[in-house]
């Protein structure tokens, strides 16, 4: 394998395992946020504005890795 070969195998592969953490912290957020809303209805929508900064910021990491890497 060429050094473009493994350059280009290894930004796949950062940009993979940024995607696969983005996804399992986004899943994590929606399951906390929908139990702590099943223990404490009154509080939804406080906890709906910070699951979603939280799944936003999740999500910049899947875009900055996509910038820093290409």
């Amino acid at each position: 394998m060429t050094l473009e070969g493994n350059t280009t195998m290894f930004t796949n592969l950062h940009i993979g395992l940024a995607a696969l953490g983005a996804a399992i912290a986004v899943g994590m957020i929606g399951a906390r946020a929908s139990d702590v809303v099943g223990r404490n209805p009154g509080s939804s929508t406080k906890v709906l504005v910070q699951s979603i900064l939280a799944i936003a910021f999740a999500e910049a990491i899947v875009f900055y890795t996509l910038f820093l890497v290409r």
